[in-house]
């Protein structure tokens, strides 16, 4: 019975699809594109509520030799990036599973500490990496209301409530409570690249951590990433030509669907505010513009 099954496989294989021949090796891909947990109108941010179902899937599919990450984010939450890479360690390590991240046009500040979580790394040679740092940014309109002649008027409780708000003098004690905020997580995301990345990075730490970001040519000197290349081609090279490569997108019941509305919008079908729609694709087109995109 056994040689008869073996002959049968031998016959039919030619004429199955790829993924259910036996010597096809499966990678899920799971694409991870966009601000980190900024969302515009037609590009929903990067963050792990929506992404944590494709994740599931993609570290759950029956016999995957890994899981592989397409990374395209200029970064952005710092928190949402981290609750991404311990959400992707986890299930590395729940299913003994490698993962392999590949970076497109950019993974920089938060997309490379998600493409962190990888065990190892491949870009393009024109991507850009690094930016391995911690940026905030205001506006000060204090000048502007007093020309036109306008009080700012706030209440609070709380001592530091009203801490660098933009229609107030700079206090000097409030930049230095957000610069040590800043120091507290830079901190964070330098263990984080040395735990991961160990003894593969060269090149002094003060460059490497200085929010500097490179290509990837230049990043694989310093050992940001590990080789030169594209998702496809590496993974048909290290798993063979006929490796299969589902990409992995969260699904929505029935219901969630419902509540979408006919726009994708999550306010039960209603309109959301044209203001606050501008103000996000500013915001996620400032972020991309750091790095000349």
């Amino acid at each position: 019975m056994a040689d008869l099954l073996a002959q049968a496989r031998r016959l039919i294989g030619p004429v199955l699809p790829r993924r259910w021949r036996e010597d096809a090796a499966l990678v899920p891909v799971v694409r991870l594109t966009g601000v980190i947990g900024v969302s515009t109108p037609l590009r929903p941010g990067v963050t792990l509520s929506g992404l944590a179902r494709s994740l599931d899937r993609a570290f759950s599919m029956r016999g995957a030799k890994a899981v592989a990450l397409s990374i395209n984010s200029p970064g952005g939450s710092a928190a949402q990036s981290h609750l991404i890479f311990r959400r992707i360690r986890q299930l590395a390590e729940e299913k003994n599973l490698p993962v392999i991240a590949a970076v497109e046009d950019v993974g920089a500040s938060g997309g490379y500490m998600i493409a962190c979580a990888a065990d190892e790394i491949v870009a393009d040679p024109a991507s850009i990496v690094g930016s391995i740092g911690v940026i905030g940014a205001t506006f000060g309109f204090d000048e502007a209301i007093k020309r036109l002649g306008i009080a700012r008027r706030i209440y609070t409780a709380g001592e530091h409530k009203s801490s660098l708000d933009p229609f107030l003098p700079e206090d000097p004690d409030d930049v230095a409570r957000i610069k040590a905020i800043q120091q507290e997580i830079h901190a964070l995301f330098i263990d984080l690249v040395r735990s991961r990345r160990g003894a593969r990075l060269a090149g002094p730490e003060k460059t490497l951590f200085s929010g500097e970001y490179w290509t990837a040519s230049t990043a694989l000197g310093h050992g940001l990433v590990d080789r030169l290349g594209d998702l496809r081609s590496y993974l048909r090279e290290r798993f063979g030509k006929d490796v299969t490569m589902p990409v992995v997108s969260a699904e929505r019941g029935f219901l969630a669907r419902r509540l979408m509305g006919a726009t994708g919008d999550p306010g039960f079908g209603l309109p959301r505010s044209l203001a606050e729609d501008a103000i996000s694709a500013v915001e996620a087109r400032a972020i991309w513009g750091r790095y000349g995109l």
